[in-house]
């Protein structure tokens, strides 16, 4: 929220948006650049393991 607020909202009463007013940015950014940078920070995940198999108890046997 606070990067879509900073680089992707324009502001008001500055005609730019808070980065670009700050000297941070030239370029006014939208959401798939904030959805890119989110993607490329996210782990990669693996395959997973084998499940371990449940024995059945007494009490988790439906009636």
């Amino acid at each position: 929220m606070l990067t879509h607020y900073n680089f992707c909202k324009i502001h008001t009463t500055l005609k730019v948006t808070p980065a670009q007013a700050a000297g941070v940015t030239e370029t006014l950014y939208d959401t798939d650049w904030i959805a890119k940078l989110v993607a490329k920070r996210d782990p990669k995940l693996g395959p997973r393991g084998p499940y371990r198999k449940r024995t059945a108890q007494p009490d988790d046997i439906p009636n």
